[in-house]
């Protein structure tokens, strides 16, 4: 395939599964991988032989546990002491260690104990779908736009944009995934007024509500909330422990320590829950999952209800916050639309529908496709693909989901671009030395609605040097805080006396140096090129 595809694809890289778009004679059309499946499971897996990546790695899992990776998202742009990662730990049966307080997921790959960060397993996945892509484009594809949470923080984007690197991806967007599904929803609306659009977005790992006004092609983002730690998964996992406690109780047995019976019993938990959204009961059955016991269960809805109730009780009150921070009583809501497999869940539509007194929910948009769907306009729009009228107006009005500041004495944060301000922006602040003689201020930047910084998000930080002594109190030190339209941010800091300056682009400790970074493009090339010739073999088996 030599020659180049001048476009860009759009890419939603979900923590459960993925999908691949491109826009194609004036239109999205969202691409089968070839299973002829149109979602591909975010999962990889490691053998002594060769890698698996999508559909062909889940399908192993429960005869490889400990190799089947999957959950990256959860890992990608967060430290090792991270609390979530540490409670995602209990679940997963392949190891996490700490390598410089990052995560790395340690796996035996070909006969060799090998580490990869969430950021080379993502990468692994983009790969994938940029492959089935390519199948069916038959060109080579260079260039992405990809989805993130709109919750996810300055760490978690940034390294979303590295996993794009490694795989070889120019990323020439990085967009929140509600505002994606927003395109994907308003695009084809009929109606060109200015309507108020609430964005409820509830997926296999991560959950977000955005708040948009939408008036002809202009996507204006009032406010967003949500938890990058809440998913279908989540709902899994209660399943999972309640049958295990009732193995506990009827056989005595113990299998948390089991991992090929848990992913037996994972698999089938998933399956019971998705039938529990048309059915009222079901039956989840494994054949010999445990000293050869056949273990069979009834479920019933309600119960799932009941043991997940605290976690869909806990969707609403993003909601509620969105409302407060865009300023806008529910009833001036004209459309509530649901994104993400996990809405198919009747109690989580109820929930939301009482809250809007009973209002109708918006169905109308594929709730797996309508993210890749949405990051395929924005792909098509930012290469000059897209001629019609529908798309040559869209112009994307984003927040940044959390308050942004620095540290002053006594551990307070002083925030310089408060939480929902829209993006790309530049703000500043004057700060001034704390002690007398001052010649040099470190900043510590910081994100988080927090009034102490320790229970915020260290950014990073810098210093400015090289300050004329001086009481405290007297230098004028301008810090200015500037995003870009991906959400990532630069700091800068400015004596203003001296014109002194010094500035950071938020390389968070969670990030890779530029040396991991280009180590890791020549290792997925390596693999790249050694699976295509496996692949080949393969075939040539096959013919």
């Amino acid at each position: 395939m030599s020659a180049e595809y001048e476009g860009a694809i759009g890419i939603d890289l979900g923590t459960t599964y993925s999908c691949v778009g491109v826009w194609e004679s004036e239109r999205v059309e969202i691409i089968a991988n070839e299973q002829g499946n149109r979602t591909t499971p975010s999962y990889v897996a490691f053998s002594d032989a060769e890698r698996l990546i999508g559909d062909a790695a889940k399908n192993q899992a429960a005869m490889n546990p400990k190799n089947t990776v999957f959950d990256a998202k959860r890992l990608i742009g967060r430290r090792f002491d991270d609390a979530d990662v540490q409670a995602d730990m209990k679940n997963w049966p392949f190891t996490i260690i700490d390598q410089n307080e990052k995560p790395f997921i340690q796996v035996e790959s070909e006969g060799e104990t090998k580490s990869f960060s969430a950021q080379e397993i993502s990468s692994m996945v983009l790969i994938k779908m940029k492959e089935i892509a390519e199948a069916k484009i038959g060109k080579k594809v260079s260039k992405a736009v990809v989805t993130v949470p709109a919750y996810f923080n300055d760490s978690q984007r940034q390294a979303t944009k590295d996993a794009g690197v490694i795989a070889g991806l120019e990323v020439l967007r990085i967009i929140n995934e509600p505002t994606a599904a927003a395109i994907a929803y308003g695009l084809d609306a009929n109606d060109k007024s200015e309507r108020n659009v609430l964005i409820y977005d509830l997926g296999g790992g991560t959950f977000d509500v955005s708040l948009l006004t939408i008036s002809g092609g202009v996507f204006a983002v009032k406010a967003t909330a949500g938890n990058t730690h809440l998913g279908g998964e989540d709902f899994d996992n209660t399943l999972v422990n309640h049958f295990v406690q009732e193995i506990k109780r009827k056989h005595k047995k113990d299998i948390t320590g089991d991992a090929r019976a848990l992913r037996r019993l994972r698999s089938a938990s998933e399956r019971a829950k998705r039938t529990l959204s048309s059915l009222t009961q079901t039956t989840v059955e494994v054949d010999s999952l445990f000293d050869g016991v056949d273990f069979q269960s009834n479920i019933t809805r309600a119960k799932f209800e009941e043991i997940n109730s605290a976690a869909f009780q806990g969707t609403i009150e993003p909601v509620e916050r969105v409302l407060k921070d865009a300023k806008i009583d529910k009833k001036k809501v004209d459309e509530i639309v649901l994104v993400g497999g996990s809405t198919r869940i009747p109690k989580i539509q109820s929930l939301l529908q009482d809250l809007f007194d009973g209002k109708e929910l918006n169905k109308s948009i594929n709730p797996d496709e309508a993210v890749a769907y949405g990051a395929a306009v924005q792909a098509a729009v930012l290469t000059n693909q897209a001629g019609n009228e529908k798309t040559q107006d869209l112009l994307l009005l984003d927040v940044v989901p959390l308050s942004l500041g620095v540290e002053m004495q006594g551990g307070i944060m002083a925030v310089v671009v408060p939480r929902n301000s829209p993006i790309p922006c530049q703000k500043s602040k004057v700060f001034t030395t704390a002690a007398d003689n001052q010649t040099t201020v470190t900043f510590p930047v910081y994100e988080g609605e927090r009034l102490m910084t320790k229970e915020n998000n260290l950014l990073g930080e810098f210093s400015l040097s090289g300050l004329i002594p001086a009481p405290r109190g007297t230098p004028e030190l301008l810090c200015t805080f500037d995003l870009d339209a991906n959400g990532i941010l630069k700091v800068t800091a400015q004596d203003k006396t001296t014109g002194r300056k010094a500035d950071v682009t938020i390389s968070n400790s969670t990030r890779l140096s530029a040396a991991d970074i280009e180590r890791m493009v020549e290792d997925a090339a390596k693999n790249a090129e050694s699976d295509k010739e496996r692949e080949a073999v393969v075939q040539a088996k096959q013919d």
